[in-house]
């Protein structure tokens, strides 16, 4: 029997996700649970399992594609099957068995997004007869959002149906200013999708709906850099790599014990304030898939050397693009460290759904007043944005404050840890 893999449900409301890589091609043989194809939605990152033991006969996704939830991008025939695949008909779909991520397809019967038949996948292609053009719901929408007459759309689905592709195209022909016979223009077009799409709507959503301050101060960090020495020279820490973030890190968590608003969160549909209490340290980190903001749980909890760990292991992971969704998840509090780029500082613009974000510039070597005298001295420059709605001005200035405290005497730092 052929049997149809669609895309599953991923979570979080997310209806598309763009098809990286297929580990699999025509006529290869794969098991059940093997690991098919990776995907990117705009939250993560996500291996694909395969629900079905058997012969792959036919994959209906390109590499790069945006794929719909619920469409069909694999078939795959078991030993019993002895049909000649694809030319002869639509593949049957059938039940799905318990998968690692999403669901499947129940055939005849309720899936968890309502009673919803093998045959009426959601988003699945459709058309009231044979003379309206194929598209699915939401490509149906756009056209007609923007006006476009579906049956002008030149068609380049699997199944001949439009696509939100097709819709792009067609639109940017429209569009399409008279080629200039003078200027002969070097441009590189990149698509806005995936991490780097979800980001900017993100962005844009946080800047316009949370009202920003920023405030900054400089530091003497000398005894940071100082400690941070000291610290690498000991056994205890021979295999974590110990970075001034670090402390940074630890000086901004024990600060939100005296300033707790700074880790809160506004609830529009309820009208409430809810402060957290726990800490989800997020770290700004730039990865090959674009700016994502991974963070450490429970970071309140952790000594000086376990934090040092997990942020290790996160810029790791990050790096490498192995960011999981559950990593990205209910952040309550950011770092970025733009000091790593050699910038002085920022303002930065918060994550959405957390009062503040902290911005840890260069540390550089600067004549400064030390006791009486100028001396060359490590400085910094800390900036914090906050949710002025959240946090009035006296306790971010308190905070930031706090952070720069601890930062010049860190004995105080080590003790109250």
């Amino acid at each position: 029997m052929t049997k149809s893999f669609r895309l599953p449900d991923l979570g979080e409301g997310l209806t598309e996700a763009e098809l990286i890589t297929w580990l699999v091609k025509v006529g290869d043989t794969v098991e059940l649970n093997q690991v098919i194809a990776e995907v990117e939605t705009a939250k993560a990152s996500i291996e694909l399992p395969s629900p079905y033991a058997g012969t792959v006969i036919a994959l209906h996704a390109e590499e790069g594609a945006t794929v719909e939830v619920g469409t069909a991008i694999i078939d795959i025939a078991d030993e019993s099957d002895t049909a000649e695949p694809a030319e002869h008909g639509e593949p049957e779909t059938a039940e799905h068995v318990p998968v690692l991520v999403g669901y499947g397809v129940v055939g005849e019967g309720a899936s968890r997004r309502g009673n919803r038949t093998a045959t009426s996948a959601p988003d699945a292609p459709i058309a009231a007869q044979s003379s309206r053009p194929l598209a699915s719901p939401p490509v149906r929408f756009v056209a007609e959002q923007e006006g476009i007459d579906l049956a002008e759309v030149p068609a380049t689905g699997a199944h001949g149906e439009v696509t939100r592709e097709d819709i792009a195209a067609f639109l940017s022909r429209a569009e399409e200013p008279p080629v200039s016979s003078v200027e002969d223009k070097n441009e590189t077009r990149t698509p806005i999708k995936g991490v780097r799409k979800h980001t900017a709507a993100a962005m844009v959503s946080s800047a316009f709906t949370a009202p920003h301050v920023t405030e900054f101060i400089t530091v003497d960090v000398t005894p940071t850099v100082e400690l941070v020495e000291k610290l690498r020279a000991t056994g205890h820490f021979r295999d974590i790599r110990l970075t001034p973030l670090a402390l940074v890190a630890k000086a901004l968590l024990i600060a939100l014990r005296a300033n707790p608003s700074l880790n809160s969160e506004w609830d529009e549909k309820n009208q409430e304030i809810v402060t957290k209490g726990y800490v989800n340290l997020g770290i700004a980190a730039a990865t090959p898939r674009g700016l994502m903001v991974p963070n450490i749980k429970n970071a309140h909890k952790l000594g000086l050397k376990d934090l040092a760990h997990a942020l290790n292991v996160l810029t790791a992971t990050a790096k490498d693009g192995n960011t999981g969704q559950e990593d990205l998840a209910d952040g309550t509090i950011t770092i970025t460290n733009v000091g790593v780029f050699g910038v002085d500082s920022g303002t930065p613009i918060l994550n959405p759904g957390e009062a503040a974000i902290l911005c840890f510039g260069a540390i550089r070597r600067q004549p400064w007043e030390f006791e009486g005298e100028i001396a060359l001295r490590s400085m910094t420059t800390l900036s914090l944005s906050f949710d002025h709605r959240l946090v009035d001005g006296e306790q971010g200035s308190r905070f930031l404050s706090d952070i720069a405290s601890l930062l010049s005497d860190p004995l105080n730092l080590v003790a109250l840890a």
